[in-house]
């Protein structure tokens, strides 16, 4: 089994927590963590496994095993029996883990059971540091599900565009989205087509014929089913005008790929818009990489109306990280003097050009370097300091 670099912080919510959610896309490797940790597992999909539960809950809530509820999200009747058995020993650590594959903020049962009583921690596909370094080209071509062809690339596109239909078709309807399956498919393909660029509502819902209001809606529940992201621009009280719309990013960039119909690498390299699926597969695997450690977020871009732009900016350990992404093995002194200027208008701490080039160079808080260098360096930045006695 691959290890999974949320694997120690779940473990730790779960000492300090009496339950704790983990939620991410389906067939991300919910699964597979859960039953790592051991524990009684029911999959709440299956009316025989919540049979097994309700018969079963007096024991389990008196005992001393872990529960693991998978797709606690199909049964909202579980949410309040948690509350009450939470709330009767709220003293009492590690009891439930609960599965989902959509986000709280479309579950309104576990805000408004479990609000305070639970802890939240997010999976994602697989990231490049735990595959390796040379499994690069493979995971910005096939996404990081485990079984879309990181792996092995025998199944991508296939199973991504089954992975699609099925949510299309069952789960987004089944977690409240009303729009019919071919409009929800038309509005995937469109929103990946704009992958990389600023949202704009109004554009896209006169293309598919409904309301700004309703494409932007019908947006929240590809968010919640962990899909897409939409990155905010910076706020900041700067003299220059800055653009204010959000940009959109599909969040696997297999599921992107086979969106816009590539199935290999060297399709993918002829594409247009190759610089901004690498910038978005950059950009995820960063925040991916940050969140999956337990760093706290709230990533942003900057842009200025006159077109300097940084992809992506972070607040890290006390200091503001500006990051530009260049699809180019070698990048030029220009690329960094050009990042340099722009992020000296919001007083960035740390510059970094991140390309395909194998070497890293570090001078004056300017940085050059390749993905997995930046994945290192930001996950010892992130680590917890030692405490000095």
């Amino acid at each position: 089994m691959i290890r999974r670099l949320l694997e120690r912080a779940l473990r730790a919510r779960l000492t300090t927590h009496p339950a704790v959610a983990l939620i991410g896309p389906r067939q991300c490797g919910k699964t597979t963590l859960a039953r790592s940790l051991g524990g009684r597992y029911f999959d709440l999909e299956q009316d025989g496994d919540r049979i097994r539960l309700d018969l079963s809950w007096s024991r389990l809530a008196a005992g001393r095993e872990l529960v693991v509820l998978d797709e606690a999200q199909s049964w909202p009747e579980v949410f309040p029996r948690l509350r009450g058995t939470i709330d009767r020993d709220r003293a009492r650590t590690g009891r439930f883990l609960l599965l989902g594959s959509v986000s709280p903020a479309l579950m309104t049962t576990v805000a408004e059971s479990l609000a305070g009583r639970l802890s939240l921690v997010e999976l994602s596909p697989f990231l490049l540091p735990e595959l390796g370094q040379k499994a690069l080209d493979a995971l910005w071509l096939c996404g990081g599900f485990p079984d879309g062809g990181c792996l092995g690339p025998s199944s991508f596109p296939r199973w991504q565009l089954d992975f699609l239909d099925l949510l299309a078709q069952r789960d987004l309807p089944a977690w409240g989205l009303p729009a019919r399956p071919a409009l929800t498919r038309r509005l995937m393909g469109m929103t990946a087509a704009l992958h990389g660029q600023g949202w704009n509502a109004s554009q896209v819902g006169q293309s598919l014929g409904i309301s700004y209001m309703t494409v932007n809606r019908y947006l929240e529940y590809l968010e919640g089913a962990f899909l897409v992201r939409r990155l905010p621009p910076l706020q900041a009280n700067l003299r220059k005008r800055l653009v204010r719309t959000p940009k959109l990013y599909w969040r696997d960039s297999g599921v992107l790929h086979a969106l816009l119909g590539v199935d290999s690498r060297d399709r993918l390299l002829a594409q247009p818009w190759v610089g901004a699926s690498w910038e978005g597969f950059v950009i995820g695997q960063i925040l991916d990489c940050l969140g999956q450690t337990g760093v706290r977020l709230e990533p942003c871009y900057f842009r200025t109306s006159d077109g300097h732009e940084v992809d992506l900016v972070v607040e890290l350990c006390g200091r503001r990280w500006a990051i530009e992404v260049k699809l180019s093995a070698s990048p030029s002194p220009e690329d960094l003097r050009r990042l340099d200027r722009t992020a000296d208008a919001f007083q960035a701490d740390v510059r970094v050009l991140v390309s395909r080039t194998a070497e890293a160079v570090e001078e004056d808080g300017s940085i050059s370097c390749g993905l997995p260098w930046l994945l290192r360096r930001l996950r010892l930045e992130s680590a917890p300091r030692p405490t000095r006695t």
